[in-house]
């Protein structure tokens, strides 16, 4: 067995320089097939008549569904860090919902 193996099936994976500096985006689109989901994730800048597609992700509905849960389940853990950041007396009280720390919900 070679040590250089990842152990368990598990994946490494690599995260360049430049892609570590991450892409702003202030919207997303999202349409689908009968089988895939696109993600467009577009900057707009206020005062230009055009916005940019910077990134485009396609997934099939199954990887969508995780990455549904996925952000589910971070949304949640947000909230629970900022509930206990905002009232460390309350550790076992009321979770914070995305509502709780977030505007109003913009559409596409």
């Amino acid at each position: 067995m070679e040590n250089n193996k990842p152990a368990n099936n598990e994946i490494q994976v690599e995260l360049s320089e430049e892609m570590a500096q991450g892409t702003y985006a202030n919207l997303a689109i999202i349409s689908h097939s009968s089988s895939e989901f696109i993600l467009d994730f577009i900057r707009i800048v206020p005062g230009t008549p055009k916005a940019q597609v910077k990134s485009r992700i396609i997934l099939t509905p199954d990887n969508a569904q995780r990455l549904l849960f996925a952000l589910q389940d971070n949304i949640k853990k947000f909230g629970e860090q900022l509930q206990a950041a905002n009232n460390p007396n309350n550790a076992g009280g009321k979770t914070a919902n995305f509502e709780d720390f977030v505007g109003p919900k913009g559409e596409a």
